[in-house]
Order: structure tokens, then sequence, then C-alpha cells
């Protein structure tokens, strides 16, 4: 299976030990805004797509969902590393692609264009290249495309879905905002609120008290960020993380709340909805990445310009 993976390394930037890296893999167009260019690859093929790609190598691609992220990321590195300049717990960022190396001729241009920091520049010629993940150490994947994010879940990869929006201004620190249930945490109230309803639930909540939530589908990622986040002091980490839950504070907080502290998972400022809408509380945090397992947040999101990721 070798031969359909391609990688280009990037000699303009440090190579980091995957072993130690925080290790982020994102597609073209999760990072880069590449909807006119898919259309044309949907409606007139590959070859025009990859004919296209080449007559506009030297044009750089407009911002995508996900660029924002990438910036803030390389500010934590920068910090990190003006700290410990040994250190090696970073961020690594590399780019995993369906184009083939000559149409990717204009990502990694586009790349070079923002200044953005990423290592490796994997292009895959298989239909499935989630199967390349584990082996180059990936922590968190973002997709554009539902199958490579649900095939990487089933891979035991901490994976979501970025939908294509105008990204703010990008500022720091880095700033990530989970939901709770099915994202950080297991599903299981959930479920129990699907059979039972909310009373069912809280109940279940109640009884359920001093045992810690089981994990969710980005808690290894979660656990990671926080690791990184305690190198610094409360004030000065480059890092911001936020739990905006659906739960009520009042009956379903206390148990998430003993959970994060049972993991040792730092949390800058948590948010109990108790159902109401999560828009306008993210519009103040102003995420660069929200992730949530609910499509209507992830609608509520996305109509205050944050851009988001849904964990299906």
């Amino acid at each position: 299976m070798a031969e359909l993976e391609s990688t280009v390394i990037n000699t303009n930037v440090k190579q980091k030990d995957p072993s130690t890296a925080l290790v982020v893999a994102v597609t073209t167009r999760a990072i880069f805004s590449l909807e006119e260019e898919h259309k044309l690859y949907l409606e007139k093929g590959k070859e025009e797509y990859t004919r296209h790609q080449q007559a506009n190598q030297d044009k750089p691609l407009p911002p995508g969902t996900a660029f924002a992220f990438i910036q803030a990321v390389q500010y934590v590195n920068k910090k990190i590393l003006e700290s410990n300049p040994a250190e090696r717990d970073l961020f690594d960022i590399l780019v995993l692609s369906n184009n083939s190396p000559e149409s990717g001729v204009r990502i990694i241009n586009s790349a070079k264009h923002y200044g953005l920091e990423i290592s490796k520049f994997c292009f895959v010629s298989d239909e499935d290249s989630t199967q390349y993940l584990k082996s180059h150490g990936v922590k968190l994947f973002l997709s554009a495309d539902r199958t490579d994010v649900c095939n990487a879940l089933q891979r035991g990869v901490s994976a979501a879905l970025v939908f294509q929006q105008e990204v703010q201004a990008p500022s720091t620190p880095l700033r990530v905002a989970f939901d709770g249930d099915a994202v950080l945490f297991s599903d299981e109230t959930d479920q129990i609120f699907q059979e039972q309803g909310l009373e069912g639930a809280v109940q279940y909540e109640r009884a359920m008290e001093a045992v810690p939530i089981g994990e969710g589908p980005l808690k290894a990622f979660a656990m990671h960020l926080g690791k990184m986040r305690k190198k610094f002091g409360q004030g000065e980490s480059p890092i911001r993380t936020y739990l905006v839950t659906a739960r009520s504070g009042r009956d379903m907080g206390v148990r998430a709340i003993k959970t994060l502290r049972e993991w040792g998972l730092p949390i800058d400022e948590a948010f109990f909805m108790d159902g109401a809408p999560k828009g306008p509380i993210l519009a103040q945090i102003q995420p660069h990445l929200f992730f949530d397992d609910g499509l209507h947040n992830i609608q509520g999101a996305q109509n205050v310009g944050v851009p988001s990721a849904w964990v299906p």
C-alpha cells in the first residue's frame, strides 16, 4: 500500500517528534477554501481539476475554516519554545490530501504564502486516506468529508467534520470550545435521556455522581491540550479551553466537573446551558474551533461566525 502515499517534507519547518508532539492532520478543504475547485472536480473530473490547479499553482487559495486554528496553534508553539527551546511537546501540523503531488503544488505554495508551519504534505491516491493517520501518530484529524471523519473515528483517532464558512480575523491565544456528552464525555447520559427523558437522565446522574463519565471521542485530544496548557501559569497560557454543554449546572453539572477533576483536565471556563442556544456564549468566547455532536448547535455557532467542527 505504501506506493499510494507520497509525502513531501517541508524543509523550511523544524520537524517534530511524532511520539511526543500533538499531531494534527487537516485536509486541504479544511484548511483552505476549495469549494469552487471541489465543484469542478465533481462536475468535470480529476483531470480537469488537476489542470486547473496546475494553471493556478502560484495563486494562493483563500483561507478555510481551520485556517485560524492552525495560525493560533503556531502561536502556542512559539510561546512554548520561548519558555523552553528544548521542548518537544509541540503541535505538529500535517496536511492529508487526495490531490496528486502534481496538483498539490498549489496547496504547498498557498501554505508557504501564508507562512503556515506545516511539516508534511501527504498526497494519497487511495480512497480511504485515513488508514495513514495512525502511522503518522495523528491525535486530531479535521476534514470536510464526512466519510473520512467516520473512518478516522472508527480507527480510534479523534476526528471532526469542519463546515466551510467565512473565517474571522485570527487572534491569540488559541481558544478551543468543547461540548460535553458524546464529545469530551461518552454518550451514556444522552442514551438514558433518549430512553427515559430528562427526569430519568437527572436521576441517573445523581446516582452516578461519584463515578467519572466515560471517555468521549475527543478526550485524548483535550487531555494533550491540557498537558500543554499546564506548562504555563493561569495568566500567561497561550491556550484557553471551554466546556459549553447543554447540561444544567444544578442537576447535571456536578458529575461533569468531578469527571474533569478526576481526569486532571484543566478547563478555563464551563458553561452549563440547560438546553439554551449556545450561539450567544460562543459569540463572546470566539473560539478558533468549537466541537459539538449536535448539528443544530453547529448551525447556531456558524450563525454567529464561529468556526465549528461536528463530531458525528
